[in-house]
């Protein structure tokens, strides 16, 4: 009877009075709120897998599509953020990962690397016409391009840059060329006391005249176009001026400045005009 009492005493306290209603609701959510973070904690560390790592397998060397197959079997990813070039290492290939070889972390993380380029990648030759060796080695090795041999020859100044060379052949600035390649740097050695007839550039391309000079033991001077050139044109312009003019006797190293336009009927005038010169 009295155990009675008290459970309806307890009853009236939560049901019929203001502070025990309030006590009531106090510990509903209580109750409420301690389920629901057992449910998170729970689902938490299911969705975290806490406690559960794997060992990160070393994907360096190894090509893009055979990391992806090893990582998957570990429940892990890859993901590419940066590529680079090297000779040193086969082109597609890992050259770094983070997180490194033989470290942990759980599954379904990302293993991020950083890739050797699959294609070679090229660079815009920079000009390098009338600067010192040591400013164009330095240029050139900053883009990743080495300097093999050196030819010195007759130049109005020492030690300065005449032409950039690839096999044999002259390498114009702007032109593109395979990042980790070697090139000859041709340099000036000052005037030599052997003398030489200046050719007739007329009408030739840029790179022509460029060329001629120079297995003339001559320098290409000043350029000056009749229009400014824009990409488009450029390679369209020829010289119809030269100075000194065709045949005139110059000391090997010279300087020989040209003027150069796209209107062929120019090119064509003053080429008449220096056949006639020579003809009387």
């Amino acid at each position: 009877m009295h155990a009675n009492f008290e459970i309806m005493s307890i009853k009236t306290f939560f049901n019929d009075t203001k502070i025990g209603f309030i006590l009531k609701n106090l510990l509903i959510a209580l109750a409420i709120g301690i389920v629901l973070l057992i449910v998170l904690l729970s689902y938490l560390k299911r969705y975290t897998e806490h406690g559960i790592e794997v060992e990160v397998p070393d994907v360096t060397g190894m090509y893009i599509e055979e990391a992806y197959t090893l990582v998957a079997h570990e429940g892990l990813q890859i993901e590419v953020v940066d590529s680079t070039y090297s000779k040193k290492v086969p082109l597609g290939t890992i050259v770094e990962q983070t997180p490194v070889a033989n470290s942990h972390c759980k599954h379904g993380r990302p293993i991020y690397v950083i890739i050797n380029s699959k294609t070679v990648r090229q660079v815009p030759l920079p000009n390098l016409q009338d600067i010192s060796y040591r400013q164009a080695e330095a240029t050139l090795r900053a883009l990743n391009i080495s300097v093999g041999n050196c030819i010195y020859e007759p130049s109005e100044y020492r030690d300065l840059v005449l032409d950039v060379r690839r096999g044999g052949k002259s390498i114009q600035p702007g032109e593109r060329i395979d990042e980790g390649s070697t090139v000859t740097l041709v340099i000036g050695r000052g005037r030599s006391n052997n003398k030489v007839d200046v050719p007739n550039i007329i009408g030739r391309s840029l790179t022509g005249a460029r060329s001629t000079l120079l297995s003339k033991y001559l320098t290409l001077g000043m350029i000056a176009y009749d229009e400014d050139p824009t990409p488009e044109t450029a390679s369209l312009y020829v010289v119809y001026k030269q100075e000194p003019a065709a045949g005139t006797v110059l000391y090997e190293g010279s300087r020989v400045d040209l003027y150069l336009t796209t209107d062929i009927e120019k090119a064509i005038s003053a080429q008449n005009t220096n056949d006639e010169d020579d003809f009387f």
